[in-house]
């Protein structure tokens, strides 16, 4: 694949294939109930003074955008600059890149909820420390109890390990599927890295045919 930006449109299939949702899952509230639970945790996370570093140096809180019923989420690392500013993620150029891929698998950004494991940036965009994750574990586990998606897609290391509870890396993480109180996860690359180092680009495809076939969505063969 010479890069995201070349991969071909996959088409829907006429009638997607849907899991059944796993008996194990919690019950989550529906529509005005997931809006004013989410509206709350907003709240919350706006007012949170638990790591007094990014707290400080923050222009603003990124709680994560999307629908509320949403079949796939994408987790992400933590705010940058640009996300820091507009108090949206994936904004940047690794966000752009991350709307290519999303439309390479012909869903767009209005179809899935993007949140990251940190809703503050860290300076100079630097890891998250395990501590500022500890911190934010409330938030975004209770983002998912709300969301409660079929799918999630963590996008690098750091989400991979903060949902996961592992210390495995992402070469050993890939291609396999974890769950995640009742929601089928798989880990890929974060389009950071691969700004970094664009031959990973044909396995975060090969990541995406993987999760688009278990959400029933044809994918081109390459």
């Amino acid at each position: 694949m010479a890069g995201v930006t070349s991969l071909p449109k996959a088409r829907r299939p006429r009638q997607q294939a849907t899991l059944p949702p796993p008996a194990a899952a919690p019950s989550s509230p529906a529509g005005d109930d997931r809006d004013a639970a989410l509206t709350l945790l907003q709240a919350e996370v706006a007012a949170c003074q638990r790591c007094p570093e990014l707290a400080t140096g923050r222009t603003q809180t990124v709680f994560g955008v999307g629908p509320l019923n949403p079949r796939l989420c994408f987790f992400g690392e933590a705010p940058g600059a640009d996300e820091d500013a507009s108090g949206v993620p994936f904004v940047g150029r690794a966000g752009q890149l991350l709307t290519k891929i999303i439309e390479a698998c012909t869903l767009s950004r209005d179809e899935v909820y993007i949140l990251n494991v940190l809703k503050c940036r860290p300076p100079g965009n630097r890891r998250p420390e395990p501590e500022e994750v500890a911190n934010c574990r409330p938030f975004f586990e209770r983002q998912f109890e709300v969301l409660q998606p079929e799918f999630i897609c963590c996008l690098g290391t750091t989400a991979a390990q903060a949902l996961l509870g592992t210390k495995a890396s992402m070469t050993s993480l890939r291609q396999q599927w974890f769950d995640y109180r009742g929601s089928r996860v798989i880990c890929t690359y974060h389009p950071s890295y691969l700004l970094r180092n664009p031959a990973a680009k044909r396995d975060v495809w090969e990541d995406m045919k993987r999760l688009m076939a278990a959400m029933g969505i044809d994918m081109p063969t390459r």
